[in-house]
């Protein structure tokens, strides 16, 4: 067995307190691995963390409620396609026989079993866990190897015969600091291969995760240059994490060396509050570090994955400025994805309970986010907000101004900073339509997008360099099938009982997927829509005609009535208000403001309330299958 060396240039280090220049002599005999080691973690990859949970170490529920199968269904249905969970080990083993607590080790297992029961990847990890491994890296402690040695055994024979959609990860954030601690913790995982290969089964081929030195991208570029030996090649993926800068993702109060952020990146800036704007760390940073990565490791034939990241709403703000910073996080974390996905790099995003889904109903709290997160749109600026283009692809380069809804020749596209044959990729959020013409005046060659395009060179015919004017709508969204999630529930909305029924009731649920939640929209002139269920084939309708508040909404052979005639009129954040021709001055709003599974959808004067407004989204094209021959079935909300 040979050791995976890397060959690295000099790098220039940089760390919180200090700037470190290290120069690194070439290391000989890296292995190339082929592009079919890739196929380890969902491409693109849509990531989730089951934070605080099982490696709560006061025990399972300490930190959090417990996990249910509805949360994990949730995730699922929402899009994304990989649960990392982590684990705390040592806190849950006899110290003297180094055995882990049965129970636990079943909790575990509950929740990768319910994981693969949705189709979803896995990376099961040995957390922080009271520091029992990092608070050892100055030299190697006999106890702790033992301990690695013993945990990973008894992990790895649980997991035996579980496919390669189950991938261990040996640590979570070791803080080595030093090359003399990177032998050591090197040394852990040497120990922690071995154990997991010699246990057999799907082990001798499962996918390991080594985090890199405090999971710190600029330390893992200067100090991981030699990967542990493995019996079997070109199964070893390293992980890092994104917080950068910490100011804006993780800072909760200022201090003597630099104050909060509120506001990131290109147009989502603060002319009101200029003082909390980021200084540094925006898409150019990001690009830098992950170019590191990718040239270090994924370009040669090791995949990294991005365990954590994120960035999340300030509660201490209110009003123009809370909204601003929320659509500001969505635009992060949604670059994060992007721009980790075009790199072949994993994103995870870090998630804790009550931050974007409820742990224990698996009701969506958060469905903004989640978009960001799952391959959707980022909230655009409120206000001035707009269609953006790039010079470059992937969103790179020199940025116009938001463009809103409105027609440009090439002299007004000009005066937005968008040059002729200039742009080369699109920011498009959720509501827009942009219809970009090669020749001035809106003539020649056209293309039509409704969302964000990295590249305008992916298009047919290409597009790259092309536009010399440009069409942009804000309104109702183009024919097609969506769901539709309210403002104020996150839920979706959905024909009762899957009813197929003239006169069934609409209600709200937990999206599951079904086709009694996709609705298709389609103009039938002058701006009027109808919505037909795509299970039923039935309209979505006013029941009798009526303009009360509280008349049932329901399904009804299509008649092309006024009840069943709809206007969508954007409110912000991409959200509309759906007015039936029957009554101008109401809307379709969940009952109540409940945010319940099974509450009533009717018809209700505008107010312009939360439970008034909906999402639409594109429906994942996924299936739901059946648990993995051996696993046990769980039903409803039960728990761990």
């Amino acid at each position: 067995m040979k050791q995976t060396l890397l060959k690295l240039s000099p790098r220039r280090i940089i760390t919180t307190n200090s700037r470190l220049i290290a120069s690194i002599a070439a290391i000989s005999s890296l292995l190339l691995l082929s592009s079919s080691t890739f196929a380890q973690l969902p491409s693109p990859c849509y990531g989730w963390n089951l934070g605080n949970t099982m490696e709560a170490t006061c025990g399972v529920g300490c930190w959090s409620p417990l996990p249910t199968q509805a949360l994990i269904n949730s995730v699922a249905n929402a899009g994304f396609n990989t649960v990392r969970i982590p684990c705390a080990w040592d806190t849950h083993a006899n110290q003297s026989t180094y055995a882990i607590d049965s129970t636990y080790m079943a909790q575990v297992k509950q929740v990768v079993d319910w994981c693969y029961g949705r189709n979803l990847s896995v990376v099961l990890n040995c957390h922080w866990d009271g520091g029992w491994l990092d608070n050892n890296l100055d030299s190697v402690n006999p106890t702790v190897n033992a301990k690695v040695n013993s945990y990973w055994t008894q992990i790895a024979n649980t997991f035996s015969s579980y496919d390669s959609r189950l991938l261990f990860a040996g640590a979570n954030e070791p803080p080595a600091k030093t090359a003399a601690q990177m032998s050591v913790l090197l040394t852990y995982y040497q120990t922690f291969i071995n154990a997991v290969r010699a246990s057999g089964g799907n082990n001798s081929s499962r996918w390991l995760v080594l985090s890199g030195p405090s999971a710190d991208i600029d330390l893992t570029d200067s100090l991981m240059n030699t990967l542990p030996s493995d019996s079997t090649s070109g199964r070893l993926m390293v992980e890092v994490h994104y917080y950068s800068p910490y100011q804006f993702t993780l800072m909760d109060t200022d201090q003597s060396w630099g104050s909060m952020f509120y506001f990131w990146g290109n147009g989502y800036h603060s002319t009101t509050l200029p003082s909390r704007n980021a200084t540094w760390g925006e898409e150019a940073y990001m690009d830098t570090e992950f170019d590191k990565m990718q040239n270090k490791f994924t370009s040669r034939g090791i995949p990294v994955v991005i365990g954590e990241f994120g960035a999340y709403k300030r509660g201490n703000l209110t009003g123009a400025d809370y909204n601003l910073n929320y659509a500001s996080t969505t635009y992060f974390d949604k670059t994060v994805v992007d721009k980790a996905n075009s790199r072949g790099m994993k994103p995870i995003f870090w998630n804790t309970s009550g931050y974007i889904v409820d742990w224990t109903t698996g009701a969506i709290t958060d469905q903004s986010t989640i978009t960001a997160l799952t391959g959707g749109s980022a909230l655009p600026p409120p206000g001035g907000g707009g269609v953006t283009f790039y010079a470059d692809d992937n969103y790179g380069g020199a940025a116009s101004q938001a463009l809103a809804a409105g027609d440009y020749t090439l002299s007004q596209m000009a005066a937005k900073g968008v040059g002729n044959d200039w742009a080369s990729s699109v920011r498009v959020p959720s509501g827009y339509t942009v219809i970009m013409y090669a020749d001035d005046n809106f003539s020649g060659t056209s293309w039509t997008l409704t969302s964000d395009t990295p590249s305008f060179g992916s298009l047919s015919p290409s597009a790259n360099d092309q536009m010399s004017s440009v069409v942009v709508r804000n309104g109702p969204p183009p024919n097609g099938t969506y769901k539709f999630y309210n403002r104020n529930s996150g839920k979706a909305m959905d024909a009762y009982n899957s009813g197929t029924a003239n006169g069934t009731q609409i209600i709200q649920w937990t999206y599951g997927g079904g086709a009694n939640q996709q609705w298709t929209v389609t103009d039938t002139g002058g701006g009027i829509y109808k919505i037909i269920g795509v299970q039923s084939g039935k309209s979505v309708d006013i029941n009798n005609v009526a303009s009360d508040n509280g008349t049932k909404v329901q399904l009804w052979d299509y008649w092309n009535g006024t009840s069943q005639q709809f206007k969508f009129t954007g409110t912000d954040f991409g959200y509309f208000r759906i007015t039936p021709q029957c009554a101008t001055g109401s809307c379709i709003e969940v009952g109540g403001n409940s945010t319940a599974d099974g509450a009533n959808v009717q018809l209700w004067s505008w107010a312009n309330t939360p439970s008034q407004q909906w999402l639409l989204t594109d429906p994942p094209v996924a299936s739901v299958p059946s648990a993995p021959a051996g696993l046990a079935a769980t039903a409803g909300n039960a728990q761990v």
